[in-house]
């Protein structure tokens, strides 16, 4: 998912449920903020490079791929962005064939993402109680469980991996073949269908060969279908709606939201509130079907009318000198200590979830609340936090 969907569509989110303007666009901001915390970034601001929630191109140009290299990337796109769906799955078979899953498979094919896990509660429930900088995080995470449905948060070929010669997208005038590029800055251009993604794997741990990579941007636009073949499914076809895919994160952001407000008493996964957008509907059907790289406007319309109130584009530099000159003890009370706190915990609590299933590709997990920090010092802010 793109802005568009994470600030605007998210605030949007948050007013149907009855957070304030001010409420709305802080929870909005820490969404989109996930998209932007990066070591470099938190390097620069002198703040706890752990709670990194994602990782800038050149970061990845020079990440490691060795055993610590694999944990500290699937630590953090598992995450944040490619929660898995299914920590005990076992794959499909098809046909008479008889197949043998080895172990280190199996953890791959583990944290292959979907919507409506557990681990979606386990992230709405950390949020509960907490500032609203938690509540953003979880929404991005949950939102992207939609979007990225069906790539790991971790470097594989035989996972994210997808079939060259079977990529179309879905048209009501028919399938139609789009043309790939490899290029890490060239733009896509939608109207003569090019589109930019990652090289074919060289090697298993190919960096390249993360998450939606081989698919390019294809999930993060609201308006394509497209069927494709990936690797873990034994190359079987999969048909993404991503306009119906988007409508019901929307309506479970909704759903979430409502239950982190304290309007309902719990937060269910599979329930989808699409009673509180029956008056706009059609507006939102039109947002996600029109066809365009950036609905930012579209949604920015949206959420003013809803509001009544301006809502300000996203800055990346919103928040950052308040951190800077705050004083050290201080700093954990500012927007950005805030949602660095919550970041710690998303991350604490997924790998912790990983670790349990005897999955070790994230590392291993330290129960800070009951062993302590074990030696990670950043996570000293999570002790603190369960102590007040």
């Amino acid at each position: 998912m793109n802005a568009d969907f994470h600030y605007y569509a998210t605030y949007c989110a948050a007013i149907l449920a009855g957070f304030s303007h001010e409420e709305s666009i802080c929870i909005s901001y820490s969404d989109n903020f996930v998209d932007s915390c990066t070591r470099t970034l938190l390097t620069r601001i002198d703040a706890p490079s752990a709670a990194a929630t994602t990782q800038m191109s050149l970061e990845m140009m020079s990440a490691r791929t060795d055993v610590v290299g694999i944990h500290d990337i699937t630590r953090i796109w598992s995450s944040f962005h490619f929660l898995p769906k299914d920590l005990y799955a076992m794959p499909e078979t098809h046909g008479s064939r008889k197949h043998h899953f080895s172990k280190a498979y199996l953890n791959k094919y583990r944290l292959i993402c979907g919507p409506d896990s557990e681990l979606v509660e386990l992230t709405v429930d950390l949020a509960k109680d907490k500032s609203l900088q938690a509540i953003g995080l979880a929404m991005h995470v949950l939102s992207d469980t939609w979007a990225h449905m069906n790539f790991a948060g971790t470097p594989s070929v035989v996972i994210n991996d997808i079939k060259d010669s079977y990529l179309y997208l879905v048209t009501d005038e028919g399938d139609i073949k789009p043309n790939f590029r490899h290029s890490a800055s060239a733009p896509d251009d939608i109207d003569n269908l090019i589109f930019t993604r990652s090289l074919g794997g060289i090697s298993e741990n190919f960096i390249m060969s993360l998450g939606h990579g081989r698919a390019g941007h294809l999930p993060d636009y609201c308006f394509l279908r497209y069927r494709y073949l990936p690797a873990w499914g034994d190359y079987m076809e999969i048909l993404k709606d991503n306009p119906s895919d988007y409508k019901h994160a929307f309506c479970q952001m909704i759903t979430a939201l409502k239950y982190l407000h304290g309007d309902s008493d719990s937060f269910t996964r599979g329930v989808y509130d699409f009673d509180a957008i029956k008056d706009i509907e059609d507006e939102i059907e039109t947002i996600l079907r029109k066809v365009q790289p950036d609905a930012s406007e579209d949604w920015r319309k949206l959420g003013e009318k809803l509001s009544g109130c301006e809502i300000k584009p996203y800055g990346v530099e919103e928040y950052l000198s308040e951190y800077v000159e705050a004083d050290e003890d201080k700093k954990d009370d500012t927007f950005i200590g805030k949602f660095i706190i919550a970041a710690l915990a998303q991350k604490s609590m997924v790998t912790a979830q990983i670790y349990k299933s005897g999955n070790k590709l994230a590392g291993r997990s330290v129960d800070y609340s009951d062993k302590g920090f074990g030696g990670m010092k950043d996570f000293e802010k999570l002790i603190r936090e369960d102590k007040s």
